[in-house]
């Protein structure tokens, strides 16, 4: 029998496929979403060829064919368009709140004046827009459709920065992310508090009960993901019955997901010691020693992730290759015309996209670090900033969501124009100031 001493290093290592070149969670991340931000776009312009294409009328009706059903009394009932809104987007904000999370306890943002710099710019990247909206809609029809402004869509940005390469700090990077991701929950919030209808006050207590038996199972030590998942599902049901927008479950439910793991390291390699090779004698295939000690290894190994992380690496393919294209196919289609482009509410999202994102974001960060309550990178120019704030104007995604919420007709087709030009004007702003940084120097290796 070989000694194990003797044995080369990558012996006691599993197979690499080419998934482990991007194995770190902000790296791999920081790849699914580039690409996501591609296939985003490709399904952006099929929605918009479609939507101006001889199909027009076909395309746009399939969106509305209605699907309900009832549970007991309750009924639930929208379009397909609803429920991909309402229903896959809480999958959406769920993985959301689960990369906040993740940052916050487990990532680079531990520092809390680190976080406290993208916050601060996020909340500028919120306030401003917002303000600027109303400033020149207050009394007007659209006036109804502040929120809208207010969001940066995480996908596209993070494929503009990739594809500047070594151009820009990593910095940069974990500073629009971060940003991204808090501007996405402050929507949600808006969502919440702005977009949502009458509260039915005993739908609302009993998705608090609903809560409350998550966070006993979680207290209690129960693992299995299905009766989560069961339970999270009632949750979503009576959610959306009191009145509050469905999607405010994901946020919920991501942010009570455990961010700690349950085996440690030293437990884990105390396990994986008592590991035996199987089967090594002719016990066969039955209830052997070897067999219990390689199911209970493997369930340290799984384990040995928090919760956290392992929903997220699951659900963020789905949500970036699968979820999202889907969500911009049924709302990203509108018929391209001047009367559309030329209305009010269509420069005025303009102006809070192009115009009051970056100065909100600059404004603010610059109060967060003359005040002191925040913390620039050494590598984190003012440049960079400058750069980043304008591609936080795109804000596709979730601009649309908003725009489907807060408005109706000729005034949400007149939006979506707004949200198109702005989007294309901050990439393009954001993306020649960025350029005309000097490469980043590769990082030695020892």
């Amino acid at each position: 029998m070989p000694d194990p001493q003797s044995e080369p290093l990558t012996s006691v290592q599993l197979p690499r496929g080419l998934i482990d070149l991007v194995a770190p969670p902000f790296v791999r991340f920081l790849h699914i979403e580039a690409a996501g931000g591609a296939v985003l776009l490709l399904f952006t312009i099929a929605a918009l060829v479609l939507s101006n294409s001889p199909w027009a009328e076909a395309f746009l009706s399939v969106w509305e064919t209605r699907i309900e059903f009832r549970v007991n009394e309750l009924e639930f009932g929208r379009s397909l368009r609803g429920w991909i809104n309402d229903g896959l987007m809480t999958l959406f904000f769920f993985l959301v709140a689960l990369e906040l999370k993740r940052e916050i306890i487990l990532g680079e943002m531990r520092n809390p004046r680190m976080a406290a710099l993208s916050v601060a710019a996020a909340i500028g990247g919120m306030l401003a827009p917002a303000a600027v909206y109303l400033a020149i809609q207050w009394g007007h029809p659209g006036q109804h459709g502040w929120g809208i402004v207010m969001a940066t869509d995480t996908a596209f940005v993070i494929a503009c920065l990739a594809l500047l390469g070594t151009r820009i700090p990593h910095s940069l990077r974990v500073f629009m992310l971060f940003l991204a991701i808090v501007d996405d929950i402050g929507a949600i919030l808006v969502v919440a508090i702005g977009y949502s209808h009458h509260v039915d006050w005993r739908m609302l207590a009993l998705a608090a009960l609903c809560i409350g038996v998550l966070r006993t199972l979680a207290n209690i030590g129960i693992r299995g993901l299905p009766i989560y998942f069961f339970v999270g599902g009632a949750t979503w049901l009576a959610i959306d019955a009191s009145g509050l927008h469905a999607t405010v479950t994901g946020v919920i439910l991501g942010l009570m997901t455990p961010a700690r793991r349950w085996v440690s390291d030293s437990r884990l390699y105390s396990i994986l010691s008592q590991v035996i090779a199987h089967p090594t004698n002719s016990q066969g295939s039955g209830n052997t020693r070897d067999r219990k000690t390689l199911q209970l290894a493997e369930i340290a190994a799984r384990e040995s992730l928090s919760p956290v992380e392992r929903l997220e690496m699951t659900l963020h393919p789905w949500v970036s290759f699968c979820i999202m294209p889907i969500f911009a196919l049924a709302n990203a289609g509108l018929e391209l015309s001047w009367g559309n482009a030329g209305q009010p509410i269509a420069a005025t999202v303009f102006l809070g996209f192009a115009l009051g994102k970056p100065a909100g974001i600059l404004l603010f960060t610059w109060l967060a670090l003359r005040s002191g309550i925040a913390l620039r990178p050494p590598d984190l120019d003012w440049r960079a900033v400058a750069g980043g704030s304008f591609l936080a104007g795109i804000g596709f995604t979730m601009a649309l969501f908003i725009a489907n919420l807060a408005l109706a007709g000729p005034l949400m087709d007149g939006a979506k124009i707004g949200i198109f030009m702005a989007s294309l004007f901050s990439a393009a702003i954001g993306l020649a100031l960025l350029l005309r940084m000097p490469r980043q120097p590769l990082p030695r290796v020892s």
